[in-house]
């Protein structure tokens, strides 16, 4: 037990072993001169000796070498079975060199004859410094021990490997530290790592391991944090871990890394699943829309053909009518009855006609997406009555039919979306090239959007104009316009590669209002 010494000043305190109050008086005498301010206290007995001890720190321990009841060597012994590394200094009236040499072996710091004092106080002062020394010494060892079991606990529990990894200029990569997690992880035993870095090395998977070398190459010459996810073959099994690590620079010139490494195959097989039902998900979304396309392709046709017709025939019989009706006996009035009809017809028929070309637009197969989009914007017009501008690049833009449909179909739910939500009064639609891609731009002067109304629950035209851009391996943003209402970007590859791609003279951003 190392008593704690809150005074490094002048003042000492000093613990007597005598039973003369004379020579206690001398000693304080002799310390006061010396320039310290002595707290000394006088004890003869053993018991009295143990009491002192417990009962406060002290700086220095001056015991008589003969005291009856208690000699140097006993109250020594005393001290040292209490666990108190105290300065221990023998005084005694006359001691030969034998005696003084057998203090010192049982743990006495120095010897002094009562008639030859003038170095007592310099020796006190080494001593009470060395002893200070020592605790200081234990304290920080005891910390440091302490640091290193709360360490190894803690890295016992983590769901992994701590490790510390160093490279050095003339020597290759080898493993400082590695916690108790490398077996669970890698199933080679913390020595085997330690000793042999190629066994770790070996354990990562071929293609992984090129990957691992390079970013640790980068790391150390950008001075960079470690992060690398790869597999690892154990036990017959394969694994995903995750290494995270910050490097530090060494005095030697080297690089070391401390950090962490983990198992992330649950999370891996996790993402792994849920990418695959996404997959499956977009594969039947795709499957669904093909259906759904080649439904309306039908329904298209039959109104096309069959009720399209059937119209025509009815308003050719209506004419016919019409024609024969005399002005006789209420004629005139039939013949206005008839021409209603025909009125009733036409519009009727430029229902069907339109019907049709949303349904299917055989213009979109006959004169390309430019023709559809400029036919379609007239429609949203005429039946709204908010104004609708198509501005198209003057250079030729082909897509395959798939891409162009997908393209005039999001067209068809933006607008749609205009008409309900928007309360614009105008819109503005591009078709342009850019580099290798061709975008759609759909800009409405409306209220806007906002996150709130893209995260609804059931925004399924805005999901469904996303999902189209991801059938094609395009890309798709829906914001605020800078100057209020919506803006739509759809780009998705060109697939027309014989067309030399021309940049526009117009800036895409530019406001077309």
């Amino acid at each position: 037990m190392v008593p704690s010494s809150k005074n490094k000043d002048s003042r000492l305190r000093l613990l007597l072993v005598d039973d003369k109050e004379d020579d206690a008086a001398l000693l304080a005498a002799r310390v006061r001169e010396a320039g310290h301010e002595p707290q000394l206290t006088r004890i003869a007995t053993s018991e009295a000796f143990r009491a002192a001890l417990m009962a406060q720190a002290w700086d220095t321990v001056l015991c008589k070498h003969r005291l009856p009841g208690l000699s140097a060597l006993a109250a020594l012994k005393l001290m040292q079975e209490l666990d108190f590394d105290l300065p221990f200094i023998v005084i005694s009236d006359t001691i030969d060199d034998k005696t003084a040499a057998r203090a010192m072996r049982a743990g006495a710091h120095d010897c002094f004859v009562r008639d030859a004092l003038e170095r007592l106080v310099p020796a006190i002062e080494r001593e009470v410094r060395d002893a200070r020394h020592r605790a200081d010494h234990r304290a920080a060892l005891e910390m440091l021990k302490e640091s290193e079991a709360r360490f190894r606990a803690l890295a016992s529990n983590l769901p992994g490997m701590v490790f510390q990894l160093e490279i050095e200029p003339d020597s290759g990569l080898r493993f400082v530290y590695v916690s108790e997690g490398c077996f669970n992880l890698f199933g080679l035993k913390q020595h085997e790592v330690l000793k042999t870095p190629q066994h770790f090395l070996a354990a990562i998977d071929a293609a992984d391991r090129v990957v691992l070398e390079r970013t640790l190459e980068e790391s150390a010459a950008c001075f960079t944090s470690l992060n690398w996810e790869g597999r690892i073959h154990s036990k017959g099994l394969t694994k995903w871990i995750s290494l995270r690590s910050t490097p530090q620079r060494l005095d030697t010139g080297g690089i070391q890394w401390q950090g962490i490494a983990t198992d992330i195959t649950h999370s891996k097989e996790t993402e792994a699943e849920l990418r695959h039902s996404r997959e499956q998900m977009s594969e039947l979304s795709f499957h669904l829309e093909g259906a759904k396309e080649e439904e309306r392709e039908r329904i298209a046709r039959d109104i096309h053909d069959e009720l399209g017709s059937t119209l025509v025939a009815i308003k050719i019989e209506t004419a016919l009518l019409g024609g024969k009706l005399s002005a006789e006996a209420g004629g005139g009035t039939l013949r206005e009855k008839a021409h209603s009809i025909e009125t009733l017809v036409d519009r009727a028929m430029s229902t069907v006609s339109r019907v049709a070309r949303e349904l299917r637009p055989g213009i979109l197969k006959e004169f390309g997406l430019p023709a559809a989009i400029e036919c379609q914007a007239e429609d949203f017009s005429q039946r709204t009555g908010i104004a609708c501008r198509v501005k198209c690049d003057d250079e030729a833009i082909e897509l395959d039919e798939k891409a162009s449909l997908a393209l005039f179909r999001v067209l068809q739910e933006a607008l749609t979306n205009v008409a309900k939500h928007a309360h614009a009064s105008l819109v503005v639609v591009r078709l342009r090239r850019e580099k290798d891609r061709i975008a759609l731009e759909i800009r409405d002067n409306g209220r806007g959007i906002s996150e709130a109304d893209m995260n609804k629950p059931k925004s399924f035209g805005l999901r469904g104009i996303r999902e189209r851009a991801s059938s094609l391996s395009g890309e798709c943003t829906i914001t605020p316009a800078e100057q209020g209402g919506t803006l739509i970007i759809l780009r998705v590859p060109d697939s027309d590669t014989l067309i030399a791609s021309v940049p526009s003279e117009e800036d895409p951003q530019r406001n077309l209002f």
